[in-house]
């Protein structure tokens, strides 16, 4: 996994050379002028994901949503697990829900002037919040927790041109801990997050729909703090590629999902009283209404 994603690295500052100088974003008369919205819910079926403590194979209910505002770009997601509350799901009887909110503020727009250079369109102050469910469980050495998922990434983000893909986004923030199920990196700054994110249409139908290729790589580094608690580690990936239909109204797609040390747990350590499986391949199954 490691050379893996050393290639996808070199791979990607290649691709990232080679392209041409990229179209600026035009803000300088009116910065609502490349407004848009989106929004649609997605019925997903995850199995064989690694995720930590065996929650691997679920069903649930996802809101996305999207959109540019004048100064704010704008992406997340809403996850309500268990959605047919079966007994035979992973998330029977456990977490209900994770939340992503990712709002950027676009400092071409903000100062109306152009900062593109080489292949970056446009430039951002970058933010990510990741909220989960409160729990309570007992740590392995007997101590009882009640904590929840509340974390935050704030850096530099860009819109870039590559060849073949055209826009992706590319984001480099780091890493603050409101909450996290009890862990030591609480109300601390712990470790960076690198990010892209890509949507390419590569094959058009005649009655309007088309095939895309879209995805996301999320590669977080450099947290030290958790990282040296047993079972955890600094570093963490996931890669996910997927392959979707769509139409006006609705999206048919799988997504094949990497992993390497899931949310900083260690794959297959039990240091943390559970053998871990974070390391790997998932699959993803969904279908999707647009409104």
């Amino acid at each position: 996994m490691a050379k893996m994603l050393t290639n996808l690295v070199a791979a990607g500052v290649l691709a990232t050379l080679a392209t041409p100088a990229a179209l600026a974003a035009d803000y300088g008369d009116d910065i609502h002028k490349n407004d848009y919205k989106w929004l649609q819910f997605n019925l997903m079926r995850s199995e064989g994901n690694k995720i930590p403590f065996g929650a691997q194979d679920t069903t649930y209910l996802e809101m996305e949503f999207g959109g540019r505002s004048g100064l704010f770009d704008l992406y997340g997601y809403l996850d309500v697990f268990d959605i047919f509350d079966s007994k035979g799901d992973d998330r029977y009887g456990g977490d209900n829900f994770f939340f992503k909110f990712a709002p950027r503020l676009s400092l071409d727009a903000l100062t109306k002037t152009d900062l593109s250079f080489g292949p970056v369109q446009e430039l951002y102050i970058a933010t990510v919040t990741n909220v989960a469910d409160n729990a309570q469980f007992t740590l392995p050495d007997g101590t009882e927790v009640r904590s929840g998922l509340f974390e935050h990434y704030v850096g530099l983000g860009s819109d870039i041109q590559v060849p073949w893909f055209g826009k992706m986004g590319l984001n480099l923030y780091g890493r603050y801990v409101r909450e996290n199920y009890g862990a030591p990196d609480e109300g601390k700054w712990d470790g960076y997050m690198l990010s892209t994110n890509w949507f390419k249409p590569f094959y058009h139908f005649d009655n309007g729909s088309f095939v895309a290729y879209q995805g996301y790589l999320d590669y977080k580094f450099g947290a030290d703090t958790i990282g040296a608690e047993p079972g955890r580690t600094s570093n963490a990936l996931e890669w996910f590629n997927g392959l979707y239909w769509h139409s006006d109204r609705y999206a048919v797609g799988y997504g094949l999902k990497a992993y390497n040390n899931m949310a900083f747990f260690k794959d297959g350590s039990d240091g943390t009283g559970f053998t871990q499986d974070t390391s790997g391949l998932g699959h993803y199954f969904s279908v999707t209404y647009k409104f």
